[in-house]
């Protein structure tokens, strides 16, 4: 593989791992102002939106002819429709501290999953540098004095089912981006969002006639704020982010990514909410750090440990 891609691939990852860690300030924000669902729509409406006007102006360059589509219909099912609805009712139902330690697991399941769907091969250390990483966010929750409470079946079955949905896209989209362009996926994903979001918030408000409700939030500078970030950067940018890493990297090393976004959470947190920087957040943030580089270093040996015995078969 070219090693230019693959180091801007690993970028990518991280990148997108920031971002999201920043959206959650943003999303608390917007939520004080306005529904779940009505949130979403507002997101994936700009975000769509922005990706359009390239698009319209021939800036990318989108071919979907003889392509399956069905599968990319699938794909949009799982992230962002599957994804975000099942952790917006989830999270009616359960705490946000529960719907962090699930989703902190969201790398093991994109490993299973990616063994059985992709063939994806991991080392023994690569596993136990996930467990490590994963094992490091549960830390973090559980010395906050957050746990899991298991009679609340429904609530952590929709977000455990969110969790699944994310590590389904995760799989699906390696699978597609050897068909489809980073950008190609992206469009799709964020525009079924769109359609999907817009239809929900406009059927529920024109059915309870509270359409003043709907656009109420417009008005305010906070909110717009918030969505610019929710809709441009961790919408539209962060899908252009993971799929152009998922089109070079293994989903499983992919998704382990996706727990640094609990450090910039918290140091986010620290800095512009002024919450307490505690020891376990440090120490808890070292083994995610730990768990993401033993996954990409210990990978790297095992590509080269092949291209050396196969360049020895060839000899």
């Amino acid at each position: 593989m070219d090693q230019k891609g693959l180091k801007l691939a690993y970028v990518s990852a991280l990148l997108n791992a920031t971002i999201i860690g920043f959206s959650f300030l943003f999303a608390k924000i917007a939520l004080e102002l306005a529904d779940p669902i009505d949130t979403l729509t507002f997101r994936f409406t700009l975000s769509f939106a922005v990706i359009s006007i390239p698009v319209m102006f021939g800036r990318v360059k989108l071919n979907y002819l003889g392509k399956p589509l069905y599968k990319a219909l699938l794909l949009a099912t799982m992230y962002p429709i599957g994804f975000f609805t099942l952790q917006t009712f989830g999270l009616q139902r359960a705490s946000s501290s529960e719907g962090g330690i699930l989703y902190a697991a969201t790398p093991i399941l994109t490993m299973l999953l990616a063994a059985v769907f992709l063939k994806e091969t991991t080392t023994v250390l690569q596993k136990l540098s996930i467990f490590l990483s994963v094992f490091g966010v549960v830390f973090i929750f559980v010395m906050k004095g957050s746990g899991i409470d298991l009679t609340n079946i429904k609530g952590l079955s929709l977000l455990f089912l969110s969790c699944l949905a994310f590590a389904g896209y995760g799989v699906l989209a390696r699978s597609l981006l050897r068909t489809f362009s980073p950008a190609e996926i992206s469009y799709l994903m964020l525009g079924i969002g769109f359609v999907t979001f817009l239809a929900g918030s406009l059927t529920k408000h024109v059915t309870a006639g509270t359409i003043d409700q709907f656009i109420a939030p417009l008005a305010n500078s906070t909110f717009i704020m918030s969505i610019f970030y929710l809709g441009v950067m961790s919408s539209l940018l962060t899908s252009l982010l993971a799929n152009y890493a998922l089109s070079k990297i293994e989903a499983s090393k992919m998704s382990v990514f996706s727990n640094l976004a609990t450090i910039v959470s918290i140091a986010a947190g620290a800095l512009f909410l002024r919450e307490e920087l505690t020891m376990y957040s440090i120490i808890g943030s070292a083994l995610i750090i730990a768990g993401v580089m033993g996954t990409t270093l210990f990978g790297q040996k095992k590509v080269k440990t092949q291209t050396l015995n196969a360049d020895r078969v060839e000899a």
